[in-house]
């Protein structure tokens, strides 16, 4: 029994790669990269991450958040069938085409799937070429498409908390006034790569209760399936961590109400309906929820008085080495006061071999920071501000 799960293992494992939305998420994620930098470069004339950033952050948070969920699903015995991977696999596709990120979540994609199976078990609607694999779909399929909603809502708001700050990319705007602002903005993408059981000839079933949401076959096979999580956010008035990490726990806290639901859908198959419903639309009321918190917030990065706020910060810079953090103001640079970027290119240049920082942290405490400096670093430590008027419009033109 056990060489027969290892080697269904490695089958299901191998078919991964035949999914087309493993190579989709591939190309996105590129595509994500290539248009941040060339905004970074048009707002700062640097780009902050390379364009390759996106495409690092796709496989390694998402792999052991999938084995984790992969654990669950087996061992519960969740079965899904083969159906419901193709529309979701067809919907990642579809609403990806609307360019917004977040639609990729399977919440929606799986929600949509759903929702499909429904009218097309109502009205015997079939696709052609998977005509069989949509053959006697029947109301057990709706408790278990629900559970791993939940689940998949649990593991976005853990890949929102822990990764979803990292890198968020600074951006140019203008106020309602007309001030020269900045904004941070996130668009990420995730693959999560999970095992689901699906009615097939390889597996046997190994215990009367096995599996507890099941389609009524007697045998089933074990697929990797790569399932995609997009995030989107954009934050003016809250520091980017703060803000996306508040925009995660409610996440996660849903994901977790609607897996508690959903087990009663184990007694009432037919309540799946209104719990997959409550599903997307809480995440959409999240959604707003921040969008109107932060609306309703003034910016955070704009011009202070006291000196100059770091709005991004290159990576290997000297500022980076000198653990300056996003938020911060810069008031003293080698003893001056600087007030633009003028003032702190004029104040480095005092010392070209070593440079002394006075710096306001989010809670306005002063700390000092020190550092030597070597020929080949950045002419202003790699730090990017908030520009200075006359500067603005070129730049976001």
């Amino acid at each position: 029994m056990v060489q027969i799960w290892l080697v269904e293992l490695l089958k299901g494992t191998g078919k991964l790669f035949l999914h087309p939305v493993l190579y989709y998420l591939v190309f996105l994620s590129g595509i994500l990269g290539v248009m941040r930098v060339k905004r970074e470069r048009k707002n700062f004339h640097i780009r902050a991450h390379d364009a390759y950033f996106e495409m690092r952050q796709l496989f390694p948070p998402g792999i052991m958040v999938g084995l984790a969920l992969s654990v669950i699903i087996v061992t519960v015995g969740i079965t899904v069938p083969f159906a419901a991977i193709l529309l979701i696999a067809g919907f990642t596709f579809i609403w990806s085409l609307t360019t917004n990120v977040r639609l990729m979540s399977p919440v929606y994609t799986a929600g949509a799937a759903f929702f499909t199976i429904i009218l097309m078990a109502e009205n015997n609607w079939s696709i052609p070429l998977f005509s069989k694999a949509f053959h006697s779909i029947s109301d057990k399929v709706y408790p278990s498409l629900v559970f791993v909603m939940g689940l998949m809502l649990i593991a976005e708001g853990i890949l929102i908390l822990k990764n979803g700050s990292k890198g968020t990319s600074p951006k140019l705007a203008i106020s309602k006034r007309g001030q020269s602002v900045g904004v941070h903005e996130v668009k990420r993408l995730w693959m999560l790569p999970v095992f689901l059981l699906i009615p097939g000839d390889a597996l046997q079933l190994p215990f009367d209760w096995w599996p507890v949401f099941h389609l009524g076959a007697k045998e089933y096979s074990i697929i990797l399936v790569p399932f995609a999580i997009g995030f989107q956010q954009q934050i003016k008035g809250m520091l980017p961590k703060e803000a996306i990490q508040l925009h995660g726990w409610r996440v996660s806290v849903l994901g977790v109400f609607i897996t508690i639901l959903s087990v009663s859908c184990f007694w009432y198959p037919l309540s799946s309906i209104v719990i997959a419903a409550v599903a997307v639309i809480g995440r959409e009321i999240i959604t707003l929820m921040s969008v109107l918190k932060d609306d309703n917030l003034p910016f955070y990065f704009s011009k202070k008085n006291n000196g100059l706020m770091i709005i991004g910060i290159i990576p290997e810079s000297p500022a980076s080495k000198m653990g300056l953090k996003v938020g911060e103001i810069i008031s003293r640079v080698n003893g001056a006061q600087v007030r633009d970027e003028a003032t702190f290119y004029e104040a480095l240049q005092k010392n070209r071999a070593h440079c002394k920082l006075d710096v306001l942290d989010s809670n306005g405490e002063v700390r000092f920071v020190q550092r030597a400096l070597f020929e080949g670093d950045h002419y202003e430590l790699g730090i990017l501000f908030v520009p200075d008027e006359h500067k603005f419009d070129a730049k976001i033109g």
